[in-house]
Parts: structure tokens; C-alpha cells; sequence
């Protein structure tokens, strides 16, 4: 026994692997069918609860029931009588069990309706904070410092209220003067383009004399350059302050944590992910960050601060979310709702949740998904955040019916969308692969350098300068009554307005790839659908004056004569979903949300052809969307749910043998060192150290537990017996089922927690006898810790091809499947063993096919996959070097100087790197 514990001594990691694995250990993973087994327990003793609580009133009533018996015997007509009591006593006896069911119904709908409720409100706030702050970065209202300038200058904007127009009058007429007449030669059109693309054509609302535009709103500046000037440095404030808040108080609060949502509700658990301080940094730094200008969206973020709220109420309630499948049930419902707030479509959030967050999705998931997304949605709609009716601000209703000549150009239009999101996902994670290897301590300079860049380069383009929701306002809308300072709707500005937004389509694709993936709250969505929308009302710009130009060809012989034909602000709607569909690879929800953002369901074909020939398109370049992508980046132990073909058994994952525990038993310091320095987070139990007959697995955690426990009830010594013997599936269900929820309510206590203890003393439940006998044993008796042991663990065969052992981990969520051959362990398989050989397999399918790709140990980081790696990590790591080695010769910031590092200095492993020997 001495032998095999120095063994295990010698076997343990080393510091610096320790180091490595310090990350990881934050992570956990939930074994479905451990916790489906205790949700069956849980629901067998309530059920027993109620049956004998059932059983009492029967017990107690019976007297009184036979008294009622024999007065209604002695009454005229008795024999009637005594038959409506018996029907009332058979309908009474069932009721206290259905009385319980509706109850408890109810209870887990109403925290469903809870979380929408305070997901819809939240995302409210967040709205009106965002264009109050936008705002900010021109100046404040006189009348109200808390109004932003929509709502300060309503009547100059638009008589009948607030958020029918975009701009005030006066800011459009202002960019009419500046317009030059339609040019008629080609050479006069490409320089009044590339003219107006600069700027010269833009408006700015500070040019407008404050007569014309509002008396109320006060600008912070009255020239052009001090105008300029206070834009940038507002926007550097504002993310400034949003990254420091980040860094300071809520690390997992930056990105769009889609990424990491998917992994939760797989099963991998990222502790103070989804917390309070998460929640609360997460909302309030939203609408800095998009404040900011920075070209980041707040969509993603939304499904990350749902969750968090539903994490939240599942904490305070944790009676009414008594195991990690309601849980995750609750968050699913969660992000669905998310989405809905975000995009103001409900049914759209749900196939969200479907398509996107998870595979897992019951009837009862489904229900209480639609459920959250309704309540999220109608809460929304209540507090009516842009006082318009609208749940978004880029909600917009066509008209006008389609034409089908116009088909091919919406091709065209979602090839741009799956080129767009293809390579949008893969440059941008080039830039995360520098910004981990260089900037990983500068997340706020970062910020702080990008927000001025951007607020620097996009002042000057109207498109760039809006706000990018009201942006997409402005690009979604049709042209039927607008007026004639609508420049967009203007023949007359038309190739200036398409060299603009031109212009703004290539910058924004340039400040996406750069920005998303900082350390400030920042999603992706919203972005691309900007890029996308661009790009979509340049082309319908295009084919409105080709249209015009050539009434008489035969393709626009569907067009009548002295009729607008052509509405270029549904070029923008497809451009949009062609964008959004490639970056995110999802279809379905794509249209659906389209749909309900335009109202049109004549235009649900247009959609679903872009939506699909832009996922064709990107799936040709690269597989997987953003998240998919993301996810492998950053190493999550995310199973994909696609086939593999591995052409091996599971026998072939097996590189060594596990530490085991004894049934028969084993001294606690074999056991506290198999703890301290055991590979896995769980032992298999076998017969004995001479029999390797399996028995059961314990699970690490259970174990450190239970050993707490015994040492606060009893005296241990070093060499007091542990006995392993299997207690049977059902007490071992009970025992842990107690053991965690013990352990869960003294580390965060609930509201039902917090009411018993406000409780006297005289209330609390004695001790129990067993309880007593335990603490009056002596150091040297056994300690039975069989009740902590799964008797009935996952096991297959060696030989079983691991195809199917993927498909298990795929379908059944296991944590570990073990090993063992007629009865004997072998060994076990965790879902990172099998992610680790899928890895490998990869990179060396594109190790084949690419001879210059790293080696792993050149990179065994990100390099995996090949993803993060290209020519644009070398130019900006090129560029770098070249700048640290110039500023060498000069007197420069300390952060410089500490951010100037050789590669092989900074650690790029991945969470599977990081874990190598610590293997959940």
C-alpha cells in the first residue's frame, strides 16, 4: 500500500503543470445520468411525502366520515345520501396528490415568467441607458440631463413624437447643401463618389446652426474640431471605464459569451461565470461599451445576461430548481429570452435556443422556452423603451411585394453574407491570437486605443457615426413618404450615398474583426447585420438607378411604368440576415427572426434564399460559425454534435490505469492521497488490491465531502480503515442528493434557507441517534463510506467502437464511461480523452494538407485546428516585434516595456493543454 501511494507521489504533476492546470480547476462537469438518477429519487421520496401526508388526513377523517356514515343513515332518503358521500370521498382522496402536482406546476412556471419578467426589464434599462450615453458624446439636454437628444428635441425631429425619425431636420438639410447635383460621365461620377466617401457629404449634426436643430440640447462644443475632439475623448472614457469595471469586478463579463453558454448547457461548468457580480458588470458596462462606438453589439451579450439572471433566481429559489436538468432547463429558457429582448422576436429566440444553445430540447424545454420569451417580450413592450410602440429600433413593415429578377441580386447579396461571416470569424480569431500572446495585460489600453481609433475613423461617414441600431433604422427603411431631406431616398445624391456606405461597409468589416473579442461586453451580432445592411443598400442603391437608367430591358419588364419598382431597404433587410446568417451558421432562426423584425411574410423566400446561399457559401470555406470556433480557440471540452468516424475502439484512448480505491478497504492516508494527487475526479472502486473486479466509481468531490463530514462527526487517524463497499443505487442517490444540497445551501444559502433560520430554536430537530453513535466511535474503527459509491456507473468493453462511445457521451451526458473486461477494470474515458483524439485527428488531417501549419511544439496553443493562426497573426506579430524593437531605443511607458515579450515567454496553451494531467 506504502509502495503504490509513493508511487502515486511520484506520478503527480510538477509546479509548473500545477500552475498550468489552475485554470481549469475552475471548471467542472455535470454527469447527466448521475443527476437524472437523483431528480428520480428526489421525485420518488416527494411523491412518498404526499402519499403519506395523504394518508394522515384519511387516518384522521375517518372517524368524522363514519359519524357523517350513520347520521346520514338515520335521515329520510339515506341510502342516496350515504351514495353522494362515497362519490365525494372517491373524488376527495386523489385530490391532496393533484393539489400537489398543479402546485408544483405552477411554482416552476412562475419562476419561468419570474426570469422573462426581469430579463424583458433589464434589457429596457439597458436600451435607454445605450442611447442615452450614444448621446452623451455630443452633449446633454438643458431641460433634463437624464433625456437623450431623441427625446430632448422630439418636436424638431418629428411633431407627432419621438422615434419616427432619425435625425432632425435641420441636420439633413444641412448635408442637402453640401450635395453636388447627379453627375452625368462616368469620370464625374467615380470622383463625386470618392469625394463624398471622405466625408465632404456626410452630415454632422453639429454643423446645423442650433436654431434649426434644438434649443434644448446643448452642445459640448461649438466648432467642428472641438466637436471632434470631445467625441474621441468621450468614447475613450467610456471604454475606459467599462474595461476597468470588467477587469476589476468581472473578468468573464467581456466578449459575448454565447461561446461559453453552449458549454454550460452541455454540462461544463464555469464557476462565477453566471454570477451576481457578472450580471451586474455585464449590464452596466453594455451600454459604455456600445456607447463607446466601439463596433460591438449588445445581442450577444443579452443571452449572456439572461442566463445570468436566470442563474440568479435559480439560486435565490433553489427549492423549485432542485437539480442541475432544471437548471439547465431554466437557462435554456433564458437564452431564448435573451435573444427575444434583443431582436423583439419571440418565436425567433426560441429556434435561437433550439438551433444555436443546445441539443437537449424536451416538450416541457420547449414550453417553458416559449414561455420565458413571451414574458421577456411582453415585459419589454411594457416599459416601452423608444416610446414608439416598436420592441426594437430597427423594426420596419414593407408595402411593397418583391419581383422575381430581384432574386438574382439577392444571391448575390448572401454570397457577400457567407464570404462576410467566413472570414470575419477567421481573421478575427488571428486578432484574438495576437491580443492573447501580446495584449493579454493591457485588456484596458486596448480598449481605450480602440474606441479613439474608431470614434476617430467613423466621425466623418453618417453611417459609421450613428449608433448601429439606429444605423440599421435608417438603412431598413423604405421610401414611400419620405421627405426630401432623406438623402438615402434621393436620386439626386444617390452615387455619393453608395460610395458612403461602400465606404462604411469595408471600415466596419476592418473595426469588427479588431474589436470583437476585447475586454469590454461585446457581441457580434448586431455588427454584422450593420456590415451586411450596408453593403445590402449599396446594391439596392445600384439596382433602383440601373433600374431607372434602363427602364425598357426585359429584366425589369415586371415593373410598371411612373411606379417605384425597387425598395432598397429590403436589400438591407437581406443583407443583414445574408451577414448574420454566415457569421453565426444558423438558418433557421435567422428567418424567423427577419421575419418578425419586417412584418412581411411575402418576403420570408427572399430571406430564407440568402439566408441559405450565405450558409452554403461560408460552410465552403470553413465549418462552423463563430461560437463553434470560438470554442475551440479557447479549448472548452464541447462535444460536437456531428458524426465521426474514428475507425478504432475505445480500448485504443486508454494510456494508463487510473488510481482506484479498495472495497475492502485502505488506510485514510491512501485515500487522502489518492485525493491530493489522483488524475481524474473520480476513482473507480474495485474488490480489493489483489482483485480488479469493478464495483462502482466515487466521484472526488463526493468523497472530500463525505471524509469532512465523518471528521466533524468522529476522531480519524492516518490509519483508519475506509471501506468502499456499495451501499446500493438508491442510497447512493439519497446520500449525495443530501450531501450536495448540504453543501450548497451552507455556501450560498436560499430564501427558504433564510426563513428557517429566522426561526427559534426551539423548532430545530434534535440529533440523530445514528448521528450520536458515530461521534462515540473510537479512531480505530472502519469508516463505511459504501453510500458514497456508484454502484451502477456507465461500462463498456474495450473492444466497443468508440463511435458509440461518442454517441453516448453525445446523448446520455455522462461524465465518465469505465472501462472493463468480463468484469475487470481496464481503465475509463472522459469526454476530454475523446476530444483530445478528435483533436489530433484534425491536426493532422490539416497537417497533411498543409505542410507550413506550427508544429505542437512550436504552438500547442490555439494552433490547434489551425485556428488563430494565419497571415494576419504574422503581420500584426511582425509589426509588433518591429515596434517593441524600435521603442527599445527610446524612452518608453512601462507597459510597453513589459508587453514587448518573446512568444515562447507567454503561455498559449489551451484548456487542454493546460489540464494534460488533470483530466476531469
Amino acid at each position: 500500500m506504502a509502495a503504490r501511494a509513493s508511487a502515486d507521489a511520484r506520478a503527480a504533476p510538477s509546479a509548473a503543470q500545477l500552475e498550468q492546470t489552475k485554470l481549469y480547476e475552475r471548471f467542472t462537469t455535470v454527469d447527466w445520468v448521475v443527476d437524472g438518477r437523483r431528480e428520480r429519487v428526489k421525485t420518488m421520496r416527494a411523491e412518498a411525502e404526499v402519499q403519506r401526508l395523504a394518508e394522515q388526513v384519511h387516518e384522521r377523517g375517518s372517524v368524522a366520515w363514519r359519524a357523517l356514515n350513520a347520521l346520514a343513515a338515520r335521515l329520510p332518503g339515506g341510502a342516496y345520501a350515504r351514495g353522494a358521500m362515497q362519490r365525494i370521498g372517491a373524488w376527495a382522496s386523489p385530490l391532496v396528490w393533484q393539489l400537489h402536482t398543479v402546485l408544483r406546476s405552477a411554482a416552476e412556471n412562475g419562476v419561468v415568467l419570474l426570469v422573462g419578467l426581469l430579463i424583458g426589464v433589464n434589457m429596457a434599462v439597458i436600451s435607454v441607458v445605450t442611447e442615452w450615453a450614444s448621446d452623451l458624446k455630443q452633449g446633454y439636454c438643458s431641460t433634463g440631463w437624464w433625456l437623450n437628444k431623441k427625446f430632448c428635441c422630439w418636436e424638431q425631429m418629428d411633431p407627432t413624437g419621438p422615434g419616427a425619425a432619425s435625425v432632425p431636420v435641420g441636420i439633413a438639410a444641412a448635408a442637402a447643401q453640401g450635395s453636388a447635383p447627379a453627375p452625368s460621365t462616368t469620370v464625374t461620377l467615380l470622383h463625386s463618389a470618392l469625394t463624398s466617401a471622405s466625408g465632404t457629404l456626410a452630415a454632422r449634426a453639429d454643423e446645423a446652426p442650433a436654431a434649426e436643430t434644438c434649443a434644448e440640447w446643448v452642445e459640448w462644443a461649438d466648432g467642428a474640431l472641438g466637436a471632434y475632439v470631445v467625441w474621441i475623448a468621450t468614447a475613450a472614457v467610456f471604454a475606459c471605464v467599462c474595461a476597468l469595471l470588467v477587469k476589476a469586478f468581472a473578468p468573464y463579463a467581456a466578449g459575448s459569451g454565447i461561446s461559453e453558454i453552449k458549454c454550460v448547457l452541455s454540462g461544463f461548468i464555469i464557476d462565477g461565470f453566471l454570477s451576481v457580480w457578472t450580471l451586474v458588470i455585464k449590464s452596466v458596462g453594455l451600454p459604455l461599451a456600445i456607447a463607446s462606438g466601439l463596433s460591438v453589439g449588445k445581442e450577444g451579450p443579452a443571452v449572456h445576461v439572461a442566463c445570468c439572471t436566470g442563474h440568479a433566481v435559480a439560486r435565490a429559489l433553489r427549492r423549485l430548481v432542485p437539480s442541475q436538468a432544471k437548471l439547465r432547463e431554466l437557462l435554456t429558457a433564458s437564452s431564448a429570452a435573451g435573444v427575444a429582448v434583443a431582436f423583439g422576436s419571440p418565436i425567433g429566440g426560441v429556434l435561437f435556443a433550439l438551433e444555436e444553445m443546445t441539443s437537449h430540447f424536451p416538450a416541457s424545454t420547449m414550453w417553458r422556452t416559449f414561455l420565458c420569451a413571451l414574458a421577456s417580450t411582453v415585459a419589454l413592450s411594457f416599459m416601452n423603451p423608444y416610446r414608439t410602440g416598436k420592441l426594437v429600433l430597427f423594426q420596419v413593415e414593407y408595402s411593397r411585394d418583391w419581383h422575381y429578377f430581384e432574386l438574382v441580386f439577392y444571391i448575390l447579396i448572401g454570397i457577400a453574407g457567407g464570404l462576410y461571416g467566413e472570414y470575419v470569424v477567421r481573421y478575427n480569431l488571428q486578432v484574438q491570437r495576437f491580443r492573447r500572446k501580446r495584449l493579454a495585460q493591457h485588456g484596458v489600453a486596448e480598449a481605450v486605443v480602440l474606441a479613439a481609433a474608431t470614434a476617430a475613423l467613423t466621425y466623418s461617414n453618417r453611417f459609421l457615426r450613428l449608433d448601429m441600431t439606429e444605423s440599421l433604422e435608417v438603412l431598413f427603411r423604405q421610401c414611400e413618404g419620405a421627405s426630401d431631406s432623406d438623402l438615402l431616398c434621393q436620386s439626386r445624391v444617390q452615387w455619393s450615398m453608395a460610395a458612403s456606405l461602400l465606404v462604411a461597409t469595408a471600415l466596419r468589416f476592418v473595426l469588427v474583426i479588431l474589436s470583437y473579442g476585447c475586454k469590454v461586453p461585446a457581441g457580434i451580432f448586431i455588427p454584422s447585420m450593420a456590415v451586411g445592411a450596408t453593403f445590402g443598400r449599396m446594391v439596392g442603391i445600384l439596382v433602383k438607378a440601373l433600374q431607372a437608367a434602363h427602364p425598357d430591358w426585359r429584366l425589369f419588364a415586371a415593373c410598371t411604368s411612373g411606379e417605384l419598382c425597387i425598395t432598397p431597404g429590403t436589400y438591407a433587410v437581406m443583407g443583414a440576415a445574408g451577414a448574420l446568417a454566415g457569421v453565426t451558421r444558423i438558418t433557421v432562426a435567422v428567418v424567423v427572426i427577419m421575419f418578425e423584425l419586417t412584418g412581411a411574410l411575402t418576403y420570408i423566400l427572399p430571406i430564407m434564399l440568402v439566408v441559405g446561399t450565405a450558409k452554403l457559401v461560408a460552410d465552403l470555406h470553413g465549418r462552423g460559425g463563430v461560437s463553434d470556433r470560438s470554442i475551440k480557440f479557447n479549448g472548452y471540452p464541447y462535444l460536437e454534435h456531428e458524426d465521426h468516424v474514428f475507425g478504432t475502439s475505445v480500448g485504443a484512448l486508454l494510456t494508463h490505469r487510473p488510481s482506484v480505491l479498495h472495497a475492502s478497504g485502505m488506510p485514510l492516508r491512501d485515500v487522502e492521497a489518492r485525493l491530493a494527487h489522483g488524475s481524474y475526479k473520480g476513482f473507480p472502486v474495485v474488490q480489493s488490491a489483489d482483485d480488479a473486479t469493478l464495483l462502482g466509481y466515487v466521484a472526488r468531490t463526493d468523497l472530500r465531502l463525505a471524509l469532512r463530514l465523518t471528521r466533524h462527526a468522529r476522531a480519524l487517524a492516518p490509519d483508519t480503515p475506509c471501506r468502499f463497499h456499495p451501499a446500493g443505487s438508491e442510497t447512493f442517490a439519497l446520500t449525495t442528493t443530501r450531501l450536495h444540497d448540504e453543501s450548497a445551501r451552507a455556501a450560498e444559502p436560499d430564501a427558504w434557507d433564510a426563513l428557517r433560520a429566522a426561526r427559534p430554536a426551539a423548532h430545530d430537530a434534535p440529533a440523530d441517534e445514528e448521528d450520536l453513535d458515530v461521534a462515540d466511535a473510537a479512531p480505530s474503527d472502519p469508516v463505511e463510506l459504501g453510500a458514497y459509491v456508484d454502484p451502477t456507473p456507465l461500462i463498456v468493453q474495450p473492444s466497443l467502437d468508440l463511435e458509440v462511445v461518442a454517441e453516448m457521451f453525445r446523448q446520455m451526458g455522462p461524465r465518465v464511461i469505465l472501462v472493463a473486461e468480463r468484469g475487470v477494470l481496464v481503465g475509463l474515458v472522459t469526454i476530454k480523452d475523446l476530444l483530445k483524439h478528435v483533436a489530433g485527428r484534425e491536426r493532422d488531417a490539416l497537417r497533411s494538407r498543409e505542410a507550413t501549419l506550427p508544429t505542437a511544439a512550436e504552438d500547442a496553443g490555439a494552433a490547434e485546428f489551425g485556428i488563430g493562426t494565419g497571415e494576419l497573426e504574422s503581420t500584426l506579430d511582425a509589426l509588433w516585434t518591429h515596434a517593441a524593437a524600435w521603442c527599445e531605443r527610446l524612452p518608453r511607458p512601462t507597459w510597453l516595456a513589459r508587453g514587448a515579450r518573446r512568444a515562447d515567454e507567454v503561455p498559449l496553451t489551451t484548456v487542454y493543454e493546460r489540464d494534460a494531467d488533470a483530466r476531469p
